[in-house]
């Protein structure tokens, strides 16, 4: 049985707040670095999907439709590494996205660094990963405030 759950934005307003400009910054950040729009919404679909945030999962597969993003992208987004729908790029950041949200599983490892910045510049690596970070941040308050998916 699921205790009732308070949304704890609403409790904490100007720390929601912040942490929406962060998630803001980092898309700004992103696009600084050259990075496209619909890898930025990749990128948060990804991390909701590991995190099985179900209302960023909706959220961020509605913005990358609006932006052009190919539906059958999205759809074999977990499995990304098996096929060829994904450039060197988005592998990249899609390997270092998967790193960060799955901390627990190897600190970020050295591997998965490694192969991240032999593709993405400076920028582009950080970039990505104050993306992850913020979406990450973003799906652990939804999913703890059981933030409800609607028709």
């Amino acid at each position: 049985m699921n205790a009732r759950r308070i949304a704890i934005g609403d409790q904490h307003p100007g720390t929601y707040r912040a942490l929406l400009s962060l998630s803001s910054e980092a898309e700004k950040g992103a696009a600084a670095a050259g990075l496209d729009p619909i890898l930025v919404e990749l990128i948060r679909i990804r991390a909701s999907q590991i995190n099985g945030c179900a209302f960023c999962l909706r959220a961020h597969t509605q913005d990358a439709i609006a932006k052009g993003a190919d539906p059958d992208r999205i759809a074999v987004l977990p499995a990304w590494g098996e096929v060829d729908f994904f450039s060197e790029i988005e592998r990249a950041a899609l390997g270092l996205t998967e790193a960060i949200t799955l901390v627990s599983h190897g600190h970020v490892d050295d591997d998965a660094y490694r192969a991240a910045a032999a593709i993405l510049t400076p920028l582009q690596l950080s970039a990505v990963a104050w993306l992850a970070t913020a979406m990450n941040a973003l799906n652990r308050v939804a999913i703890t405030s059981r933030y409800r998916v609607g028709e």
